[in-house]
């Protein structure tokens, strides 16, 4: 994650002790601030039922109708947790599918804060009924970040059913009047693109401090839309948009939460922007961008997944690799074994690293971005992030280095 309010406005948010080693940023007297980015645990992504209500365009793991016949069980999922919480993970999200949808969904929430485990669901925010609301404030879940695709008919499009806006602002609501902390989610494609001043206004007018812009992965269903994906012209215009939004409402007195997910070249572009504009703060933001790491503490390290078979992913939309399962290992054995090929690298991924991406002047704070991406669209854990929209220029990929590149046999044909 790239926290646009933090990085780029200088404001406070929660989640700064984790991902920047921020103390006072909301962290509890129980938790402590890490000393590097390479000593955290995984937050972990569960998702916990495949059975979903609606039938996302974009879906990463091909939710539908159905749970899958070999759900983790409450029993299971509880030992799952003990685990968890033993291997000392920060938080664990529940997703799906639909986490509304799993009958013990609240059980489940309630074990794990039990032991003392932060919980957040992510939810498509259709079933949040005023009494659901009310249970997700008293289990006491941390956040609940409530995922939409545009306004109006653009959001109903993706998800594949007519009136999902409408229920999800109705669900928005609920939390909102059961004092439940909310956040919306985002993903950013060709067809809502062209609609972010829409969606800051919605923000606006519902009173949302809090969004996540996810750049496009096309695992699972997204796979048939990955022409749906912006051009690199088009992330840098989105995220200009971004960037002026939050610093309009830093000038205005507003306290937000604004972030880009699964792109860690944003951070870079943001601070190539900062130097231009401030360069004292540019170089404070780099301090950070180097502490968090980008790429390099995330998959496989800093963030994982269980599926709902009960397998094990380096990350959300890696389900095409498999690490281990939890019903034969605990999670934490798992996720400690580099006897894996993959968890090896993505553990040491300097070493591994090929093309512009291994080159790249701005490697410590972008760590390679997101590893799955390179494996989705070249079919090498290891190749340079397609998303990557920055120039050869930019990154300070000059002709001696090409030439190193064509020597290695490390060139890759980035998309446009």
């Amino acid at each position: 994650m790239i926290n646009i309010s933090k990085l780029y406005c200088d404001q406070v948010t929660p989640g700064d002790w984790l991902r920047y080693g921020k103390k006072g940023s909301g962290e509890r007297e129980d938790e402590v601030v890490p000393k590097n980015a390479s000593d955290r645990r995984p937050i972990v992504v569960w998702n916990i039922t495949r059975a979903c209500n609606l039938k996302c365009v974009h879906c990463y793991n091909d939710s539908g109708a159905c749970k899958a016949d070999d759900e983790v069980s409450t029993d299971e999922a509880k030992v799952v947790l003990d685990d968890l919480v033993q291997f000392g993970v920060p938080s664990v999200l529940f997703s799906g599918g639909e986490p509304l949808m799993r009958p013990d969904l609240f059980e489940l929430i309630e074990y794990a804060r039990g032991q003392g485990m932060r919980t957040v669901i992510s939810t498509n925010g259709t079933l949040i009924t005023t009494e659901k609301a009310k249970q997700l404030k008293q289990y006491g879940v941390s956040y609940v970040g409530i995922s939409l695709d545009g306004i109006g008919d653009i959001n109903d499009k993706f998800r594949g059913v007519s009136g999902a806006f409408d229920r999800a602002v109705n669900g928005i609501k609920n939390c909102q009047d059961a004092d439940v902390r909310i956040g919306l989610r985002l993903t950013l494609t060709k067809k809502n693109v062209q609609d972010l001043e829409g969606l800051f206004g919605f923000f606006e007018s519902e009173n949302i401090e809090r969004a996540c812009f996810y750049h496009f992965v096309p695992s699972g269903r997204g796979g048939a839309i990955a022409d749906e994906d912006l051009t690199h012209a088009q992330s840098r215009e989105a995220v200009e948009t971004i960037l002026a939004k939050t610093k309009l409402y830093k000038q205005a007195g507003k306290d937000t939460d604004i972030l880009t997910v699964d792109n860690h070249v944003d951070g870079v572009y943001l601070y190539l922007k900062l130097l231009e504009e401030d360069a004292g703060r540019a170089e404070e933001v780099w301090k950070l961008l180097k502490w968090n790491g980008g790429g390099m503490y995330s998959s496989g390290v800093g963030i994982g997944c269980i599926d709902f078979h009960g397998k094990v992913h380096p990350d959300q939309f890696w389900w095409h690799y498999d690490l281990g399962d939890v019903r034969q290992r605990p999670f934490s054995q798992i996720w400690m074994d580099t006897s894996d090929p993959l968890m090896k690298g993505l553990k040491q991924r300097r070493q591994y690293i090929k093309g512009r991406c291994r080159l790249c002047n701005f490697f410590d704070g972008c760590g390679g971005s997101l590893r799955v991406r390179a494996d989705l669209h070249f079919g090498d854990s290891w190749a340079p992030d397609p998303g990557c929209y920055l120039t050869d220029a930019e990154i300070g990929l000059d002709d001696d280095k090409k030439a190193e590149l064509e020597h290695r046999d490390e060139i890759f044909q980035m998309p446009d």
